[in-house]
This record gives structure tokens, sequence and C-alpha cells, in this order.
């Protein structure tokens, strides 16, 4: 496993201005992409998009990740998804990634969804939203908080794909 160097976000003291919902998904995602650039970088484009197995690859999470960032703030601001954010869906497993266009994408994404979860009002964490065409049921809050669970759930599984590839290169 690789060294850390500093303590993970949650315990650096940071973000401080921030309530303290906003500052556990904003300090999830700042872990993401720490733990993203560990793992995941020096990898070759063939690297990235291998499904060892039947994996789904590198490439499929990372973009993932940015993706559905997006998406779960989109319906915590109380919107609902534009063609854009549907027809980027529908080629998060497409092969031919980049390294270059994943960890960009990756970080432009999380570098905006902080701006957005920052503008939340901390006040609407309990106010009703809805998910998908079938308009499913949630809060902000509980949006916010599946964001930091869902990124870290697709960060495990790019590591563990980056495990698998890098023990096939080797």
């Amino acid at each position: 496993m690789p060294e850390t160097k500093l303590p993970e976000p949650w315990l650096r003291g940071t973000l401080t201005e921030v309530s303290a919902v906003q500052r556990a998904v904003m300090h999830a995602l700042v872990l993401a992409q720490e733990d993203l650039e560990v793992w995941c970088s020096g990898f070759t484009d063939a690297e990235l998009n291998a499904r060892p197995a039947g994996l789904a690859p590198i490439a499929f999470h990372l973009r993932h990740i940015a993706r559905s960032v997006d998406r779960l703030l989109t319906y915590a601001e109380g919107g609902q998804l534009n063609s854009g954010q549907i027809a980027a869906m529908k080629t998060e497993m497409d092969p031919g990634a980049t390294y270059q266009d994943l960890f960009s994408e990756l970080a432009s994404a999380l570098t905006h969804s902080a701006q957005q979860i920052r503008a939340i009002d901390p006040g609407t964490l309990g106010e009703s939203r809805t998910v998908g065409r079938k308009q499913l049921p949630s809060t902000v809050g509980g949006l916010l908080v599946h964001v930091a669970d869902h990124t870290q759930r697709h960060v495990g599984q790019a590591i563990t794909t980056a495990k698998v590839v890098g023990a096939h290169v080797k």
C-alpha cells in the first residue's frame, strides 16, 4: 500500500467554515481524488481501459465518479437531468479513454462539485427531492451523503481493478 504523507482530509482541520454535512462530503471527495491519484496514476491508456476477468475498467469508475456526482448534485439542487448528462452517462463504459481526459474530467468535476456543495444552504438538508425518471424520494441531505458513499464505493472498485491490472502487467 502506498504511504500517505498527510492524515485523511477529515483530520486536517480544513473546511471549518463549511457546515458539518457539507464538510464531510467535501472531505470524502478530496480523499477520493487523492486515493485515485495514488492508486490509478501511472497506468497506460490501455491499462485504464482493461477489463480483467470482465471487471469494469478503471476508466469507467473515473468517469462514473465524475458524472454521477454531477447528476446527484443536480437532484440535490432540485433539478432533473438534462440531455447532455443522460448522453454522458450512456458513454461511461465506452473504450478508448485516455489518462489525460479521465483525470482532467475527474478534477474538473470534483472542483465544480465542491462549489455546488458549498452553495447548499444547510437549512435545506431536510427538504424533499426526487431522483430519476421514477421520481424516487430523497432529501437534500440524503443526496449529499449518497454523493460521498457512492463516490467512495467506486474509488474502492477502481483501486481493486488497478491492483488486478497492475498484477497482470508485472
